[in-house]
């Protein structure tokens, strides 16, 4: 039984956290440096961006996670330290000095940036940032870690689970940070999950990288796959379970729990992209495979014809079936259904590849709700899959034309 809790980040044992403005963004109200301490050492794993330009942090996260521990996660928001010629210096330092505050070894230290790529970056902040970092740490500091890695969000991600393992109860949270420049493949935008719970190196890499496939990866606000995006675990075993180290009921259980909190903050994502005033939730039911089922739902999440149609309560189901169409998915479009459903109710809208009869007043209301979910029934097998994402609107393209103003 997967029970949700309190404490984000620090509702697993042993877990503190901060943030604190140190200077790299120029607004002194915004926290601008975050940190996430173990007491203990971790089981450590990641998944990190497919983009060819790739943030400094990611390439010395990479080789600290080599031998499968870590003890902290620093984070920085307001510069992506990206294509910067000293990029792996500032990240290289930065955990240094980190390390020696903490008194720990620099390769136990998870490093990653958000922000604006290609900006000159200076140790001198975290320099004068790392000691009130790591004097503020406390098990109440996960919405503050939260907040310091938020660049254009409008709202702070977290979420923490409990559940059941080898007898003993326990934790699993994460916060996030994302909200446009989202469009993953085997990661996404910044995730930092703890967990109390003992799982080996190998079981926690293998978890991980199963659960970003159905949850991260079907996650799409704008198209566009950042250079920085990383999602990161670490497991401290001070729940006391036996460690899991093989497939069974304890792998099982966890890799539930963390679904459920990847999922969370998923939907958490999406509801908070860039201008965004709904979120969007497609559900591709009765495909052959999961692949099939997969496919078509992140291809119809992805249609900006669509976005902007939610955005405009607007039924046109017709660029439901067009996305479909072009996904490369092997369907029979004779076969496709379609309906919109939020809290105010469903309309079907499709049936067999052709369209039914339906109110546009009673769907103009589904439509103007804050959630949407867009049901695709392709009759075809009993494989299933959702994806995130949110309509597009005006503010959009405001946001982006002076991100970096």
């Amino acid at each position: 039984m997967i029970e949700r809790i309190e404490g984000g980040v620090c509702a697993a044992k042993g877990f503190t956290a901060s943030g604190v403005h140190c200077g790299i963004r120029k607004n002194r109200d915004k926290r601008d440096l975050s940190l996430i301490y173990s007491v203990c050492p971790a089981t450590a794993a990641a998944v990190y961006t497919t983009n060819l330009v790739k943030g400094a942090p990611l390439a010395v996260t990479k080789a600290h996670l080599a031998d499968g521990t870590a003890r902290a996660v620093i984070c920085n928001s307001g510069n992506a330290n990206t294509c910067n010629a000293n990029g792996v210096e500032i990240a290289e330092q930065t955990c240094e000095l980190l390390a020696k505050e903490l008194g720990i070894d620099a390769k136990d230290v998870v490093v990653a940036s958000t922000g604006v790529i290609g900006q000159p970056m200076d140790i001198a902040p975290f320099a004068a940032g790392i000691p009130a970092l790591v004097s503020s740490l406390s098990t109440e500091g996960s919405a503050m870690a939260a907040e310091g890695i938020m660049t254009t969000d409008t709202e702070m991600k977290e979420v923490a689970v409990a559940f059941q393992a080898g007898g003993k109860t326990c934790r699993l949270g994460g916060i996030a940070k994302g909200s446009g420049m989202i469009h993953p493949n085997m990661a996404t935008m910044l995730v930092f999950l703890t967990t109390d719970a003992a799982i080996s190196p190998k079981m926690l890499q293998k978890a991980l990288s199963c659960d970003v496939t159905g949850t991260f990866n079907m996650l799409s606000i704008d198209g566009d796959t950042s250079t920085n995006d990383m999602v990161t675990v670490l497991a401290n075993g001070l729940a006391g379970n036996a460690a899991i180290d093989a497939e069974g009921e304890d792998f099982t259980a966890f890799m539930e729990a963390l679904n459920s909190v990847t999922v969370a903050l998923c939907r958490m994502i999406a509801g908070d992209g860039e201008g965004a005033t709904k979120l969007l939730e497609c559900t591709a039911s009765g495909a052959k495979d999961l692949e099939t089922a997969r496919t078509v739902a992140k291809s119809v999440i992805c249609s900006s014809l669509l976005k902007a149609a939610m955005f405009g309560a607007d039924a046109n189901w017709g660029r439901v079936l067009c996305a479909i169409g072009y996904s490369g998915a092997d369907v029979d479009v004779n076969r496709v259904d379609v309906s919109f459903r939020s809290a105010a109710g469903t309309v079907e809208v499709c049936r067999n590849g052709a369209g039914v009869p339906f109110s546009e007043e009673e769907a103009k209301r589904v439509l103007l709700e804050k959630e949407i979910e867009i049901l695709v029934g392709l009759g075809d097998g009993g494989y299933g899959a959702s994806a995130w994402g949110c309509d597009l609107t005006y503010d959009y393209v405001k946001i982006n034309g002076d991100y970096r103003t």
